[in-house]
């Protein structure tokens, strides 16, 4: 049985990682934390499944993740960061899908990947990681002949933008163009800009209503026009995946792990 800790347990993914943690049988849910204003409620999960139960919120993070195999993150930059530096100093592997860390915040975590086994990944769904293999791979084949576009579209109370996702798929298609993600994606496109320079990736964020999320990718060229996208009906395929990220950290050796190889797709 592997002993998960949930951070920010009251947040959209959080919640849903419990829900479907508890339907799981491999997994017991042995912690959950919040922030001090949301600690010391109880937690009713497992309904969906009927495998109810009771979970303390506590705010004392350290204690849970001491008592757990694997911590789970999906909270925020600062807050991942502080929480899997502290499962390093246990000796606790970490799944993390907390979007928008910078790069110094990415530097900490491959930090503390020398201690421990983390899984870091700004999207866990088994489709999205297909899609930024396929991106890398089709750009590879098509070349600076055909422009890439991103657009991604999510609800109206995200806070990041462009999304972790829609970065990282940029990252895919700059790797296989030889361009520089942090150089040569344009982020809209606003006045007189004169002709679109051929080694440039266009990034689009649409924000409004409660859209999961939606990535497309498309290769525009002379006559034709190829899309990839990927449409999240619901946050379930997120937590699922951050469930398999959670079986395969569990007996990984420290270091800095992603989905790719979460799910054999390297």
């Amino acid at each position: 049985m592997i002993r998960i800790c949930v951070a920010g347990v009251f947040g959209r993914m959080g919640r849903r990682i419990l829900e479907l943690a508890a339907a799981a049988d491999d997994i017991e849910i042995s912690g959950a934390f919040e922030v001090p204003p949301l600690a010391g409620r109880e937690l009713v999960v497992g309904a969906e499944s009927r495998h109810h139960q009771s979970i303390k919120v506590s705010a004392n993070p350290a204690a849970e993740i001491a008592r757990s195999d694997v911590l789970i993150d999906f909270t925020a930059p600062e807050a991942s960061v502080n929480n899997v530096r502290t499962a390093a100093e246990l000796g606790k592997a970490a799944v993390v899908g907390t979007t928008g860390l910078s790069e110094a915040q990415k530097a900490a975590l491959s930090a503390c990947a020398e201690k421990i086994a983390v899984v870091y990944a700004p999207n866990m769904s088994v489709g999205v990681n297909l899609l930024f293999k396929l991106t890398g791979e089709v750009a590879r084949l098509l070349g600076l002949d055909y422009n890439v576009e991103i657009v991604e579209i999510h609800h109206n109370q995200k806070k990041d933008s462009p999304s972790g996702t829609a970065a990282r798929l940029a990252e895919c298609a700059a790797e296989a163009l030889g361009l520089d993600a942090e150089v040569d994606v344009s982020h809209g496109r606003e006045g007189l800009l004169g002709p679109r320079p051929t080694r440039q990736i266009g990034m689009h964020a649409l924000r409004g209503g409660d859209v999961v999320g939606e990535h497309s990718v498309a290769f525009i060229g002379h006559g034709e026009r190829i899309e990839l996208t990927h449409k999240a009906h619901s946050r379930d395929n997120f937590a699922l995946g951050a469930l398999r990220a959670v079986r395969y950290v569990v007996t990984a050796k420290p270091g800095l792990y992603d989905m790719q190889g979460v799910l054999g797709l390297r």
